[in-house]
């Protein structure tokens, strides 16, 4: 095999290229996050390539964001978007995800997206302690051969540890906080784990097999639903939507809830915040705004969709077309 970064040979054993130091087992983002857009050529919102010098698109007058306001990253085989929608001051949704193997025979996708919680300080910075922390545990743990489930333990008890060191020990009450939900895609199977409200959902490429959401949220509302309360009510019932677990130091470090989905066909894993979800709830109606487009473009595309809806949150997608493979 050949080094990705500076093309020198290498054995497909090594981790390492012996020649420049860059990884040979794993493509990801960058640790700390992937700042700013791909292209500010175009607006982010409507796609218009007239763009003012002031930063404002001239068409539809949305200002484009620098920063943690969009993040984009695209690995060929997973790409996600991060973006401050239009209500929110900043963006406190963080994403990581890699590719791990040699080039030309990946073995494994990681994801990991956390939504820091907005009524915790420096939730920014939990959500983006929280997804570094948990991919770094995670791929470690595979390359080491435990299976996605026992990686997925681990990577949750990471970013419990990364999260709670943000706190400050005189204001327990506001420790920085997040959810978390990650997944392991290897060429059989998907692994994902969760904590709070961030979701997973799987869009079946395959006629007559059905799409389907693959967590359930940890919130009174869900908790009243187990218990048989019919969900409009529950919906409605006070603080319905507040979180029953996240990652922080005032969280109990309990392990994640894990499913695991072996799909009979082709098509696409969704991870995205809430800031997506709010609009697009049932795995039907993401469906239905799910394209056969590369992942990037349609991680941006339904952005766009949550955008249009109103962009009351942040908003975070990242997309694995299953199986990976054969794309």
């Amino acid at each position: 095999m050949n080094c990705p970064d500076c093309g020198e040979p290498a054995e497909t054993t090594d981790r390492y290229c012996e020649n420049c130091g860059g990884s040979l087992q794993l493509r990801r983002t960058p640790s700390g996050g992937p700042f700013g857009p791909i292209s500010a050529d175009t607006c982010v919102g409507c796609g218009a390539a007239e763009m003012g010098k002031d930063g404002f698109c001239e068409k539809c007058g949305l200002a484009q964001p620098a920063g943690r306001d969009r993040m984009e990253f695209d690995l060929d085989l997973v790409a996600g978007v991060s973006d401050r929608g239009r209500a929110r001051a900043r963006n406190e949704d963080s994403m990581a995800f890699g590719v791990l193997g040699p080039v030309d025979d990946p073995s494994s996708i990681v994801v990991v997206v956390c939504d820091g919680v907005g009524s915790t300080e420096r939730a920014d910075s939990a959500s983006q302690a929280g997804v570094d922390a948990a991919i770094e545990s995670i791929v470690d743990a595979l390359m080491e051969g435990k299976g996605a489930r026992e990686a997925t333990d681990d990577g949750a008890e990471a970013a419990y540890k990364a999260v709670g060191e943000l706190a400050r020990p005189n204001s327990p009450d506001t420790a920085p906080s997040c959810t978390f939900v990650s997944a392991v895609v290897t060429a059989d199977e998907i692994t994902v784990g969760w904590i709070g409200d961030s979701r997973a959902y799987w869009v079946s490429d395959s006629p007559g097999t059905p799409s389907k959401r693959l967590t359930t949220d940890d919130t009174l509302a869900a908790q009243l639903v187990a218990a048989g309360l019919p969900e409009d009510e529950a919906s409605a019932a006070l603080n319905a939507h507040a979180l029953a677990r996240w990652v922080g130091a005032d969280a109990e470090a309990a392990p994640p809830h894990i499913t695991v989905l072996t799909p009979e066909g082709p098509g696409r894993l969704i991870l995205c915040s809430d800031g997506l979800w709010n609009y697009l709830p049932e795995a039907e109606s993401l469906a239905e705004k799910t394209s056969d487009a590369p992942p990037l473009k349609l991680a941006a595309e339904l952005t766009t969709v949550a955008l249009d809806l109103g962009g009351h949150d942040n908003i975070t997608t990242v997309v694995v077309p299953f199986p990976f493979k054969e794309r």
